[in-house]
């Protein structure tokens, strides 16, 4: 078990699956408990961390009373145990819960500084990706502050020890540091230890006079503010940046050509060389993006903002990457997956450009020119140049500003912007990045799996790896992933796993972000992004089996007894927005003139495999909200059923058994939910009786045979004066009991005549209209007759309800 402290309260199980927590107390008294991990906590310690300044009238008892929840929420008696003195103690070891497992790895990382900054920046970014949020966010004020002032002290210093390891080993960028220092400095503009490691980035960063400028603005605010000069660091870094550097060696000069008018004007040796951008080249094969990526060199061409859409994992900055490194402007990319404030993002893109991220120069008070947005545009009016802003999904507000104030003030620039939303701003061409097709998915996953294991060849078990990609939705990181794992298992053994992916696919490269080392991580990203009522609808549109139309998503995903109002389709249409559901034509709906069919053709809403297994483990978090949803569900297509029924008995036929096959995921489903979980014997059988014809038209006769079997093991014997269509449906059903449901149909039916003895039918009691016509066995459940009978008959017949006496005689 593992509980999480820093943000929400939260206890995982040893899949990390969630545990329903139920209320804020609840939450609470775990977070108080977990954060004195191996020793006890009091009642009085206790009653004040969950209660605050407004305790209960009977503290102790419910006290006592909230225990026992957070027991049976946990499993047992044992997770929280009583002690002699006085108190509880939760049964938990240090490192299961997040906030002691912070403080050991910043430890780790502090010691490692000195002799290993690499590992120290690794263990360091591993210890701050740990915080989901503000420290014991469930603890009533103010007991919260309290705790958390030592824990937000402790996130800190271990941030500037990442920095200053990021510094000392060159594995980032010093410009790429430079926004995240300024928000810490912003913070505390009079901590003199993070203003020097901000002067050495800035040196670092090829920037001396902006280090300068840095200086002098921090002299003026310790002398104004606090009535002091710099410290010796200072001091020291400021006499360093005054002495001049000694310059590069510089390379021979190049003898001139022997005829220099034949030199080209852009062959001039006394011509700049022009700055091409800050891409990197990638160390891996970049695979299936052929038309994608010929496709986006023409927009390129002749838009100036295009935004990739798609899930996480899609390969949206792959693709992104090798378009702009096509692309005849110079490109320059901007990594904004590891800011955490919307108003770094113009000093990132400062940063990428190697220009000023903020005011450094020190003035009596800021002028126009110290707006970093200001800046930017000052610099890119009169350029030409390709921007790419990767990852937008979390500052997206802040990233759409900034390209709308380019796109407006620097007519040269173009914008090619990576997230799992559209930007909203005016004039932006969204092009959806879809999964890889069958074949460049096998060839992704041939090609990661040779590099995992060098004897790896696809075709010794093809059908194996064709299952991966397609359970995998064809997502290329999944795919990778999945690839990695080659080391271990065979490509059978994979794909028999997948139906537990989270747990099977964690062996992401060590040096790409926490988020993008496992498939929980991708989609643990997204999640967070939602809002309550975006993750309500995701949860809830996990009942859905092969997708929904709207009108079913919005009767079973908008609960009416929720006091929280929402309208389910624009929560629907968000979720579409940012590549959690994907929106399809709806080919089984698009006849017009339909019985029925009122709209016309409309769309179809459905999730990736992945996504839905993920909402439906959230789902599963929620008992309560996800029985209601079943129940939902199972209603809405029990009357969608009842619907079709008769429609698929007049001229609409053709149209409503195409409506049904496309919902015929969905009916299974509430068939399941009817009869096996909640074993609703009465709406069991109106879907079999609903889905009678269909299952008979379109040959699912043995299917239909096994859900009647089902339902008939729900379904009491029916007394005389029952339902003639209950007793029916059990006549054909139970052939060793033929002589006496004979004797009985005869009672109850007397409109009827059954087959003697030695007639062919005799063993499935098939009824017999006067005129001895005889009619299957669906007939005796249904309204109306199989049109094949209809002309064998003198007359068209009523409607056999109508021939059968029900509860009302």
């Amino acid at each position: 078990m593992r509980y999480l402290i820093l943000g929400v309260t939260e206890a995982r199980d040893e899949t990390g699956a969630p545990l329903p927590m139920g209320g804020a107390r609840l939450r609470a008294l775990l977070a108080a408990l977990a954060l004195r991990a191996g020793r006890p906590a009091s009642v009085a310690e206790l009653v004040d961390d969950v209660w605050g300044d407004d305790p209960p009238h009977d503290a102790p008892a419910a006290l006592q009373a909230l225990v026992a929840r957070l027991r049976r929420a946990l499993g047992g008696r044992d997770a929280v145990l009583s002690v002699p003195t006085g108190g509880y103690l939760l049964a938990a070891a240090r490192d299961d819960i997040d906030l002691h497992r912070f403080d050991r790895l910043a430890v780790q990382g502090g010691q490692e500084l000195a002799t290993d900054p690499a590992a120290a920046s690794r263990t360091l970014r591993t210890a701050l990706a740990l915080w989901r949020g503000p420290a014991f966010a469930d603890l009533p004020e103010p007991a919260r502050a309290a705790h958390a002032a030592v824990a937000e002290a402790r996130r800190s210093g271990a941030l500037r020890q990442r920095i200053e390891a990021d510094l000392r080993c060159g594995a980032v960028a010093p410009a790429a540091l430079l926004p995240e220092m300024e928000t810490l400095v912003q913070e505390s503009p009079y901590d003199e230890s993070l203003r020097a490691q901000q002067l050495r980035a800035l040196r670092a960063a090829g920037r001396p006079a902006e280090a300068l400028a840095a200086y002098e603005h921090t002299r003026r605010a310790l002398a104004d503010g606090l009535g002091t000069d710099p410290g010796p660091e200072l001091a020291a870094l400021h006499a360093e940046l005054l002495r001049p550097q000694p310059l590069p060696p510089q390379p021979a000069p190049q003898p001139r050509p022997e005829f220099p008018d034949t030199v080209g004007a852009d062959e001039t040796p006394d011509a700049p060389e022009t700055a091409r951008g800050n891409l990197r080249p990638r160390l891996t094969s970049f695979v299936g993006r052929e038309p994608e990526l010929a496709a986006l060199r023409g927009d390129l061409g002749r838009l100036r903002l295009i935004t990739l859409t798609g899930p996480g994992g899609s390969g949206k900055t792959r693709l992104a990457e090798h378009a702009a490194a096509a692309h005849p402007e110079a490109g320059w990319i901007v990594e904004l997956a590891r800011l955490d404030q919307p108003a770094a993002v113009p000093g990132a893109v400062l940063s990428a450009l190697g220009l000023r991220e903020s005011s450094l120069v020190a003035r009596e008070a800021p002028t126009p020119a110290a707006d970093p947005t200001t800046r930017l545009v000052e610099h890119c009016a009169h350029r030409r140049l390709l921007l790419v802003l990767d990852n937008c999904e979390h500052v997206i507000g802040a990233a759409a500003e900034l390209a709308e104030r380019l796109l407006t003030h620097c007519p040269g620039v173009r914008i090619l912007a990576t997230s799992r939303e559209p930007l909203g701003v005016p004039g932006e061409t969204v092009r959806p990045v879809e999964p890889l097709p069958p074949d460049p998915a096998h060839q992704l996953f041939a090609d990661r799996g040779a590099s995992a294991r060098p004897d790896f060849c696809p075709t010794d078990d093809p059908a194996a790896v064709a299952e991966i990609c397609a359970r995998l939705d064809g997502l290329p990181l999944a795919i990778e992933l999945a690839a990695a794992r080659l080391r271990l298992l065979t490509p059978r053994q994979i794909a028999d796993r997948l139906d537990d992916r989270f747990r099977l696919l964690t062996g992401g490269a060590r040096t790409v972000l926490p988020r993008q080392q496992t498939l929980r991580a991708v989609v643990d990203w997204s999640w967070e992004l939602l809002d309550e009522a975006e993750r309500t609808v995701l949860r809830r549109l996990s009942v859905f089996a092969g997708g929904c139309d709207l009108a079913a998503a919005e009767a079973v995903c908008a609960d009416p007894s929720d006091p929280a109002s929402y309208d389910a389709a624009d929560v629907l249409g968000s979720l579409v927005d940012k590549s959690l559901v994907l929106a399809e034509p709806d080919q089984g709906h698009g006849d017009h003139g339909d019985q029925g069919d009122q709209g016309g053709p409309g769309m179809r809403y459905r999730m990736l495999e992945t996504i839905h297994e993920y909402a439906a483990e959230r789902a599963a978090a929620h008992p309560a909200d996800a029985r209601a949803t079943a129940r939902r569900h199972a209603a809405h297509y029990l009357a969608f059923a009842e619907e079709a029924e008769p429609l698929i008995r007049s001229a609409a036929q053709l149209p409503w058994i195409r409506r049904v096959e496309t919902e015929l995921d969905n009916l299974r489903a509430a068939l399941h939910s009817t009869v096996v979980e909640t074993a609703d014997a009465e709406a069991g059988q109106r879907l079999v009786f609903a889905l009678g014809w269909f299952w008979w038209l379109r040959n699912y006769r043995a299917e239909g045979a096994e859900w009647t079997t089902r339902t008939l093991a729900l379904t009491p014997e029916v007394p005389p004066g029952g339902d003639s269509r209950v007793l029916a449906l059990h006549a054909p059903a139970r052939p060793r009991h033929v002589p006496a449901r004979r004797e009985q149909l005869r009672r109850e039916v007397p409109h009827l005549r059954l087959p003697g003895p030695g007639h062919p039918h005799q063993g499935d009691l098939p009824a017999r209209l006067p005129g001895d016509h005889p009619l299957p066995r669906h007939a005796l459940a249904r309204d109306d007759l199989p049109h094949r009978y209809l002309p064998r008959l003198p007359h068209r017949p009523r409607p056999v309800r109508r021939q059968l006496p029900g509860p009302r005689g």
